[in-house]
């Protein structure tokens, strides 16, 4: 059997049971993410271990992303459970995406309970060359 005394972790388990439903929340529960750009592109990785692959939805509308996922408990039937510390349940997060993102083309792999997506940069906002004219000869700058 395993046994461990924390009154913090008591103490949050003690208010899901009284404000949550059975024991979980009631309310999505937050995923934690990394976002970073990489060249032409923005990578964003959620963090859901655990968590079966077809749980995961994905959704854009007007600029704005949504991830849910669901873990449920996968207890050996008739189970009788010592510890219960991972959380379970529904996981969101929302992501607004800016003008420069291109929402149509985005990409999703899921690997080892890390979701990646991929999201490109609209060709009009990358860096480009202007050419101005004049004078004896045409000259390049960067923006």
């Amino acid at each position: 059997m395993l046994m461990r005394t924390d009154p913090f972790r008591d103490l949050d388990r003690l208010t899901q049971q009284l404000f949550g439903a059975n024991g979980t929340a009631t309310r999505p529960t937050m995923m934690p993410m990394d976002a970073y750009r990489s060249g032409d592109e923005y990578v964003v990785q959620f963090d859901l271990p655990g968590v079966a692959p077809d749980s995961i939805d994905l959704d854009v509308e007007r600029n704005v992303l949504t991830v849910k996922a669901e873990r449920t408990p996968n207890y050996d039937e008739g189970a009788e459970v010592q510890v219960s510390e991972r959380p379970r349940g529904v996981f969101s997060r929302q992501l607004f995406l800016g003008e420069t993102l291109d929402p149509d083309n985005i990409t999703a792999h899921y690997d080892a309970g890390v979701l990646t997506l991929r999201v490109p940069i609209v060709e009009q906002a990358k860096p480009r060359k202007i050419s101005i004219g004049g004078g004896s000869a045409a000259k390049q700058i960067n923006p």
